[in-house]
């Protein structure tokens, strides 16, 4: 694994559950992308992932943010940057999308 997306994986992990809002999301990595889910029961009562956001590494620390279409493809969004502005977009503009179910 890339050090510099392990390291942000991390980071990313330690900044979700430190809020109401994004605790419980899990960071799943492929790559240079770390892909935000949460893990619902399946059909069969099994726990799936359902992702919600995707990070992708751009490079120097910087991430650029997709989400999940209803159609099952990512679209990439305006917002990039560090992890923590990233973190910062998701409590803000993006919280329905990363928001536990009730």
């Amino acid at each position: 694994m890339d050090p510099i997306v392990d390291r942000s994986r991390e980071r990313l992990q330690e900044l979700l559950a430190a809020h109401e809002l994004t605790a419980g999301l899990l960071v799943r990595v492929r790559g240079r992308q770390l892909t935000l889910v949460r893990e619902e029961p399946g059909p069969d009562g099994t726990p799936e992932d359902d992702a919600c956001v995707r990070l992708t590494h751009l490079g120097q620390g910087q991430f650029g943010v997709s989400v999940l279409r209803h159609t099952g493809k990512w679209e990439r969004t305006p917002f990039a940057g560090s992890i923590d502005d990233v973190v910062d977009v998701l409590r803000g503009p993006m919280q329905h999308l990363v928001a536990a179910m009730a």
